[in-house]
């Protein structure tokens, strides 16, 4: 038995035909269903393998075809905005229909609410930045720089051998401590200098490097609703960015453009 799988929905616009994109079970192909001036984006896949039941099953047992198909519905919403010249709104994973009909009822009964998000969306496009840092290189800059920290170097001078070591333990424990204290007002200024950029920012859970796959931890997480003409501009604030601060441990991971999951 077959059914229908939605991956998102967009506005007439001036979409043009779907050319052929491979569905989520790699056999039916995407294409349109539409009521009035939307138009939900869906492929044919089998109630046996994508039923509401099988997939909650899945996501206890198999967690692996769970990723698998996730980022098969990610990268068709990708595909469909390259064509659609309007904003896709995207729908979570695993939302399937029995019949056209349903699709179509669904698209009814929510068109007020999907018209409105598709008017706050027009004409911006969501992208992520994440930033991780090399803590010891911002320990260096605390080091090198804070009045504290400096004022009990300059004590060791003055110390006999066996207070020493006590006291540079004791630097060493407190350039910790300022250089975490420090990261939230370099994430201010960071959102600061992009906030002028950017229509709105949803700040994202900090990933551990066990997702990440990266050897400096992440310190912020975030989504960014940028209009299509301030891209250029916003990507260019990121790369000055990253050439100011990369000297004391900070890097700018920008990508994008994403379906505008953090926004709808």
């Amino acid at each position: 038995m077959k059914g229908l799988y939605l991956y998102g929905v967009c506005p007439f616009g001036k979409t043009k035909e779907l050319p052929r994109i491979e569905g989520i079970d790699v056999q039916g192909e995407v294409f349109f269903v539409p009521y009035q001036d939307i138009k939900a984006i869906v492929s044919e896949v089998s109630l046996k393998e994508f039923g509401a039941d099988e997939i909650q099953k899945r996501a206890t047992e198999d967690l692996e075809w769970i990723k698998d198909k996730a980022l098969m519905h990610e990268k068709v919403l990708e595909k469909v905005m390259k064509i659609c010249s309007d904003s896709v709104i995207p729908m979570k994973f695993g939302m399937i229909f029995k019949t056209k009909k349903g699709v179509s009822d669904s698209l009814k009964e929510n068109y007020s609410k999907f018209k409105n998000l598709f008017e706050k969306l027009r004409g911006k496009e969501e992208w992520s930045i994440k930033i991780y840092l090399k803590f010891q290189l911002l320990e260096n800059e605390i080091k090198n720089t804070s009045p504290i920290i400096q004022g009990k170097m300059k004590e060791i001078n003055s110390l006999p051998a066996g207070k020493v070591y006590f006291l540079e333990e004791e630097i060493n424990e407190a350039v910790k401590v300022e250089s975490r204290n420090s990261i939230d007002n370099y994430i201010s200024l960071f959102l600061e200098r992009i906030g002028q950029l950017v229509e709105k920012v949803q700040e994202n859970k900090i990933l551990g490097k066990e997702l990440t796959q990266k050897n400096d931890p992440m310190v912020f997480n975030g989504a960014f609703l940028v209009k299509k003409e301030k891209v250029d501009r916003f990507q260019e604030e990121i790369q000055e960015l990253q050439a100011e601060y990369q000297k004391i441990g900070f890097t700018f991971e920008i990508s994008g453009p994403w379906p505008p999951y953090n926004f709808v």
